[in-house]
């Protein structure tokens, strides 16, 4: 790191300093603007163009004042990123050769992106280009400055010209609507008249990890693709435990320091900061918000860990497995119903069982949940996600819901007699040290090993992949849980004796969806075959995961609340299997071509240096033993052979996956018969990375990688 002086931040004087805020509306537009402004966020009304000149004529004055000189739409395509244009704020020069400055309503609400050149399922053809980007006022406006100067970034749904999603917003604030028109219908049922909207709160805990950029660099396979291909396991790992929580290196401090006030100044809550289990893995949590803005925000969140990791000459990587052997990174999904005036449907109260509101909510996510396991299981898919899920240090890949002690005491309480009379209490810890004074501890243990986990006031969906948008998620999770509200207010409605129809109805959900609720050892064998025994799908990988993205029963669940139609989650299948080819080529050429033009000439290199020295000691003294040198340069031409015939089998399997014929079946193919080559050059490689010398191996090593930043 630089020796150079340490600067302090004021939190509270920089946090959001780069947002076009409520404060800053408050502050810079006339007060009929801004009420009509706030009207329109807050009641889903269209803003006239009247309005949309002056708020955009105010913004464009604040950014210019941050430094801007351009403005872009920022958007969320279907490619795992965010996209964007930029343009300037200069208007046609004047005939005194200056230029005006200026940025007007239309310009605001409306951009026009090329919708073929994204990913689009077959919505779009190439010569059917028009999409529009379309204000999303509902996630602040913000400056992002970096060493390019600072843009104006508007935060934006993308759709085609025929009016389709083409992103993950558009979806998203659908799902909220539908969430916020049934959760509403659900509490005027019990008697609530003053909320006015319920609103999805989420946070998104981001894992990640940080390696040396100068061994990056060096590393064609991570450049290529975010992960290792190839890797043998360093004498120390993860397996001393002395890396979680540890004290974190005065470069990633310094590194985290400047993440966080990147963050803050863009509005964005980061948290909490620490060390991961795996050595140079990290995380990122940020303070609970809105659905939509926390969406936006952890795209903020990836992109920041990746600008600034550059400066600090480090590489922030994001794949859920960039290294073999070592733990992958996950991205936990926190979420949670709350209405604008602060009742939480999640909140379970000091007596949970006297909580009509929580215990109809939680029946409802429990058949939610059970329902649609399968989609929400998809929602999580991604390639890189396949080599995470499954294993000792993620959520298995079978769905199912932790209550903990207190509410599973609860829900028997209910299936055994109709309804709750007690709750469990929390006790007091005690250390048995004088000197640390006893405290109320949680009514229930945590459970690391669970997908769906409730952790006191909301539910924590741990499947998410680090690299991966939390759209998706969040829109599966906003809308089965809408429609089992819908599906509890229709019965309400025509009940006679409301409060008993309640309690019958929590008892019956609780009983027919209870095969969804385990407390134990997720990772353990025993659940796998006791969640078989139940009926609980176990879905291991992405290709296995898509089709339910386009049953008929997501069909209707999608289209019954107007968040999907056929045609786009149609067009999503058609994406989903042609990104899991296409990357899966992409590792697989990597493949193919750093054993070839690396590996393969350095383990040559290396036999022929043995080679060299048998002769020689051979020559100058023939009674000397050189049977060391001779095994190794036996087994050393052994594994190259099996290397060679390894590569020229992937070779062939990439060539012949040109002749697959539809996306399922491409997709298919990469996942059964490229993936298994690839396992099958590994192999060799590997084992010929403990043998040959540091000095001619092509590529650092994982030590070098993980231990040394």
């Amino acid at each position: 790191m630089d020796n150079k002086e340490t600067t302090y931040c004021s939190v509270t004087d920089i946090f959001g300093e780069n947002v076009f805020n409520d404060t800053v509306m408050r502050e810079r537009l006339p007060k009929k603007t801004y009420q009509k402004l706030k009207q329109t966020i807050r009641e889903g009304r269209d803003l006239d163009i009247e309005t949309a000149d002056v708020v955009a004529h105010e913004m464009k004055e604040w950014a210019i004042e941050k430094g801007a000189t351009h403005y872009t739409h920022w958007f969320q395509p279907l490619n795992g990123v965010s996209a964007e244009k930029h343009d300037s704020f200069i208007t046609a020069p004047m005939s005194n050769g200056k230029v005006l400055m200026s940025f007007s309503g239309k310009e605001l609400i409306k951009g026009e992106p090329d919708a073929s050149s994204f990913p689009s399922g077959g919505l779009r053809a190439t010569f059917e280009a028009r999409g529009y980007t379309a204000w999303d006022c509902t996630s602040n406006a913000f400056v992002r400055q970096d060493a390019a100067g600072a843009t104006l970034c508007i935060p934006t749904a993308f759709c085609a010209y025929t009016g389709e999603a083409l992103d993950q917003k558009t979806p998203l604030l659908r799902s909220m609507e539908a969430i916020n028109e049934q959760a509403l219908r659900l509490l005027r049922l019990l008697g609530n008249t003053s909320s006015k909207k319920v609103i999805p709160s989420v946070g998104a805990e981001q894992e990640y990890f940080l390696v040396d950029r100068d061994n990056y660099l060096k590393r064609k396979d991570l450049i290529y693709t975010g992960r290792t291909l190839f890797g043998a396991m360093p004498p120390k790992g993860q397996e001393m435990d002395d890396h979680y929580f540890g004290a974190i290196p005065e470069r990633i401090e310094s590194f985290m320091k400047d993440v966080n006030e990147e963050l803050w100044k863009l509005g964005v809550p980061s948290k909490t900061q620490h060390n991961e289990v795996a050595p140079a893995q990290h995380e990122l949590a940020p303070i609970y918000g809105e659905c939509n803005v926390a969406v936006d925000q952890n795209h903020l969140v990836m992109e920041t860990l990746k600008k600034v990791a550059v400066r600090h000459k480090l590489q922030c990587l994001l794949h859920e497995k960039p290294f073999a052997g070592v733990n992958g990174s996950g991205k936990h999904n926190n979420w949670s119903l709350v209405t604008d005036d602060g009742i939480n449907l999640i909140d379970p109260g000091k007596r949970p069982h006297e909580n009509t509101l929580f215990l109809l909510s939680l029946a409802c996510i429990l058949a939610a949940v059970d329902k649609h396991a399968d989609l929400l299981r998809e929602s999580a898919a991604d390639i890189g996600n396949d080599h995470r899920l499954g294993g000792n240090e993620a959520p298995p890949c079978v769905i199912s819901v932790f209550l903990g002690d207190q509410l599973a005491d609860v829900m028997e309480q209910v299936l055994d007699k109709g309804e709750a009379t007690h709750s469990k209490k929390g006790a007091k810890l005690q250390t048995g040290v004088k000197s640390i004074p006893d405290f109320a501890k949680d009514v229930t243990d945590r459970n690391r090993t669970s997908p769906f986990a409730f952790t006191g006031n909301k539910f924590e969906f741990r499947m998410c992949g680090s690299q991966d948008s939390i759209g998706e998620a969040n829109v599966v999770l906003n809308t089965i849980v809408a429609e089992q509200f819908a599906d509890v207010c229709d019965e309400l409605e025509k009940a006679k004796d409301r409060d008993a129809t309640i309690q019958k109805i929590i008892k019956d959900l609780m009983t027919r969806h209870q095969r969804i609720v385990f407390d134990g050892n997720g990772y353990s064998e025993e659940w796998r075959k006791e969640a078989a025994r139940r009926g609980l799908a176990d879905i291991r990988s992405m290709v296995d995961a898509i089709p339910a993205l386009a049953s008929e029963t997501t069909v209707a669940l999608f289209e019954r609340f107007h968040v999907f139609t056929r045609e786009e989650l149609n067009s999503r299948v058609e994406i989903e299997y042609d990104q899991y080819a296409k990357e899966i080529n992409i590792e697989a050429k990597t493949m193919v071509d750093v054993a070839s033009k690396s590996i393969v000439p350095a383990v040559i290199r290396y036999s022929t240096r043995l080679a060299d020295s048998i002769n020689q000691v051979s020559s100058a003294c023939p009674e000397a033993d050189t049977s060391v040198q001779s095994t190794i340069l036996k087994n050393t031409s052994k594994l190259l052979a099996k290397t060679q015939k390894a590569l020229r089998a992937l070779e062939k399997a990439v060539a012949d996956a040109d002749q697959q014929r539809g996306s399922e079946k491409r997709a298919q193919y990469f996942h059964k018969t490229v993936m298994a080559r690839m396992d099958a050059l590994r192999q060799p490689v590997d084992e010929l990375e403990m043998i040959v010398d540091k000095d001619l191996w092509p590529m650092p090593s994982y030590g070098d990688l993980i231990f040394e930043v």
